[in-house]
């Protein structure tokens, strides 16, 4: 396992693929430990955050242990607020925005700019781009205009 370059107090479990520029707060966890997680370049991802591929853990009287291990992809530009978990199955689009306390359910795919709110969670598909709710015209945001083209 490589040196854990972020605040001393997050805890990474297993191999996470993380990009450059990925910001991770104190107290979060990225479990990686029996299924890939990606996060991409420049996400942010606040204190007190639970990316974790093994979110079950199912037992049965007089049968073994059996956890449920999924892959996560977390895409490029992504804002994970405080006290949130990425359960595993869980694909959150770039430049989406999963706001604080929300509980993002495994097997799910987020649509790109999207926002991400509550438990159980809602999607706002779109929400961040520009001329919608969230991102109303006017000046760009730093190089939004060749991200929506290239999406």
């Amino acid at each position: 396992m490589a040196e854990n370059p972020f605040h001393p107090l997050v805890w990474i479990n297993g191999d996470p693929e993380i990009g450059e520029g990925v910001y991770i707060g104190g107290f979060s966890e990225v479990n990686a430990r029996g299924a890939r997680v990606v996060i991409g370049k420049g996400c942010d991802i606040a204190s007190f955050v639970s990316i974790n591929v093994a979110d079950s853990h199912r037992r049965c009287i007089g049968l073994s242990d059996e956890v449920d291990r999924r892959d996560i992809i977390i895409g490029e530009r992504v804002f994970i607020g405080s006290h949130s978990v990425v359960k595993g199955g869980a694909v959150i689009g770039h430049n989406s925005v999963v706001a604080a306390g929300t509980i993002v359910e495994g097997g799910v795919e987020i649509p790109p700019w999207s926002l991400v709110v509550g438990n159980p969670m809602k999607v706002k598909a779109g929400y961040y781009r520009v001329g919608s709710p969230g991102c109303p015209d006017g000046p760009l945001r730093q190089g939004q205009a060749g991200m929506e083209a290239g999406e």
